[in-house]
């Protein structure tokens, strides 16, 4: 069996798909040839210097971080970035990122941190929100029912997950009175009319309303045709950045401590934490990569602890004084590097011995020293 980069990229979308991304992020293909068979995967939080050099000819190297996040104007092989590239392509190999995508899917980046540390994953931290559908309802006699239908989903109504054509119907009585100036296509001026109607419901993306307003007034058989629109709440999609997990049984904070250091590998930063060393810790908010912008979810997330990396001074210390939730703060890197072994199991499964698959075992932490008296 021949693995194409292709196949590799359609499993990692179904994993991590791209719309989970944000909107600042740069995250897909960054170089390589879709068309062309690839024979390993290299996974690592950073595409360093070193680590592309681990990687074999016309192999591929998933990263966490995009290499090139900012836009760029050049990718000169002068510049350390530029010059990576040109490696990459000269021999072959290939570059793909997956950065927010991979922390808000499900299972994601914060679910492998939680898994690292011994913990299960209960709930998202800060859930992302489906915002955009409508929900519909038109009164169409029944012998139209089904054109109405079969124009909405032309223009993109009823899909719900992986189903498309979906709707529901009940019959009922309509009733109007044509006055002067209608020209009605049922009834006659000035009397009231009394008729069987479906009401077909459905729904559509918000963004679609012109659309599906266009398909209902083409094929509804009224001059005027009676209908609803709904916009609907936002509900949790499973999806989200960060995830709330519960210990196997109760711990002091600084047993905790040790399980975060022990399950983490080592860096330089180590593992630091601000709070009551005796304080009873079962549940736990966690967030690979930085987290302070979730600070306020976690002090609201009835935890104990909160586990993330780059804790800044002073939004750690506004934190304090107003929430009892302890903080936990490790290197960026190390928190993010369980989510290469979930990659790593998720492409062999898909592929088991057709591709070679390795989690790189180089540290790309940035910090490399450390001095304590």
């Amino acid at each position: 069996m021949t693995v194409r980069l292709a196949d590799v990229i359609d499993v990692l979308d179904a994993a991590y798909p791209p719309r989970l991304a944000q909107s600042w992020d740069s995250v897909g293909l960054v170089c390589g040839d879709p068309d062309e068979t690839i024979g390993s995967v290299t996974i690592a939080v950073d595409a360093t210097a070193a680590v592309v050099d681990e990687v074999p000819e016309g192999g591929l190297l998933l990263a966490h971080h995009p290499l090139l996040l900012r836009g760029v104007d050049s990718v000169a092989a002068d510049t350390p970035k530029g010059a990576l590239v040109h490696r990459l392509i000269r021999t072959g190999r290939s570059l793909f990122t997956a950065h927010t995508n991979a922390d808000s899917a499900a299972p994601g980046v914060s679910d492998a941190l939680a898994h690292a540390l011994g913990l299960t994953v209960q709930d998202v931290l800060e859930p992302q929100m489906a915002t955009d559908l409508d929900k519909w309802a038109v009164f169409v006699p029944p012998a139209h029912a089904d054109a109405v239908r079969a124009a909405v989903f032309a223009a993109g109504a009823g899909q719900i997950g992986d189903y498309s054509h979906c709707s529901w119907s009940v019959t009922g009585t309509g009733q109007f009175l044509p006055t002067w100036g209608a020209s009605p296509a049922i009834g006659t001026v000035g009397a009231l009319e009394l008729l069987p109607e479906d009401r077909v419901e459905f729904v559509a993306p918000a963004r679609l309303r012109a659309a599906v307003l266009t398909a209902i007034r083409t094929a509804h058989p009224y001059e005027e045709p009676a209908f609803d629109v709904l916009a609907l709440a936002p509900l949790p999609t499973g999806t989200g950045i960060g995830r709330i997990a519960t210990l196997p049984k109760p711990e002091p904070l600084r047993d905790f401590v040790t399980r975060v250091a022990a399950g983490l590998p080592a860096t330089s930063w180590g593992v630091r934490a601000a709070g009551d060393p005796d304080l009873p810790v079962s549940r736990v908010a966690v967030c690979g990569g930085a987290g302070d912008s979730l600070l306020d979810a976690a002090a609201a997330a009835d935890v104990q602890a909160y586990v993330t990396a780059d804790l800044r001074h002073h939004p750690a210390d506004e934190h304090l004084r107003r929430s009892s939730v302890a903080l936990v703060d490790v290197a960026h890197w190390a928190s993010e590097y369980p989510w290469c072994a979930q990659a790593a199991d998720l492409l062999r499964a898909h592929f088991t011995t057709a591709l070679a698959v390795r989690v790189s075992d180089l540290r790309t932490d940035p910090w490399n020293l450390d001095a304590r008296p």
